[in-house]
């Protein structure tokens, strides 16, 4: 099973509750980063978003920006209400947490101290890695009776032909009785496969590849 840290970026730039906004969005700007962890004796005390240092700058082009994120301090705009994780909570745990607060990341804390943070782009980034889809290959729907075994006689009819199976996803189908599996195969011509899917009386509902069909030997 995933846990956060198995995804959480660990090296976190942080900074103090008595740096300035003006370094702040420099530091954002620099390192293409959009949250700041802020610590003070050690310890997170709040966390700074690029979010709220433009709420804090003028109009651009007014001619203020320095001299207004220059003399505002991270205390004055800091959030001070976070919502934390543990490295050893689940993936899922996060990306709900995530989700259903409506924020963009969690600061990781252990024994009272800040060791890493996942942001929305580290849970799209695992994701796509779970799901296979990183690289090339097809997605192929399979609509099956709602029993046992019927995922393992789909991936049997795929073992065959030899392919790997980067991924796979169950949803319900529109007829109660059945359900969809979803696969992500690692090949970009599924075509074999989908005729053997069907000549074993499976119904193949979708079939999408992710880069120009070509021929390969396994489909020849």
């Amino acid at each position: 099973m995933l846990r956060v840290r198995d995804a959480m970026t660990r090296e976190v730039v942080t900074l103090g509750p008595e740096s300035s906004a003006a370094e702040a969005w420099g530091v954002c700007q620099e390192l293409r980063i959009r949250h700041l962890p802020i610590v003070e004796g050690g310890r997170l005390v709040g966390l700074v978003s690029d979010r709220d240092l433009r709420d804090i700058s003028p109009p651009r082009g007014s001619g203020g920006e320095r001299d207004t994120l220059g003399w505002v301090s991270l205390r004055e705009i800091m959030s001070t209400d976070l919502v934390t994780i543990h490295p050893l909570d689940t993936i899922e745990h996060a990306a709900r947490e995530i989700y259903e607060r409506r924020i963009g990341c969690l600061p990781v804390v252990a024994d009272g101290e800040l060791v890493g943070i996942i942001t929305s782009t580290d849970m799209m980034r695992i994701m796509i890695e779970m799901v296979g889809a990183h690289g090339a290959g097809s997605w192929v729907e399979v609509e099956v009776p709602n029993q046992p075994g019927a995922l393992a006689n789909v991936t049997d009819v795929i073992r065959e032909r030899q392919v790997n199976i980067a991924g796979v996803f169950l949803a319900p189908a529109p007829r109660a009785s059945n359900r969809l599996i979803v696969l992500r195969l690692e090949t970009t011509n599924p075509t074999g496969i989908v005729r053997s899917l069907e000549e074993a009386g499976f119904k193949v509902t979708t079939v999408e590849s992710s880069s120009p069909l070509e021929p390969t030997l396994e489909e020849s």
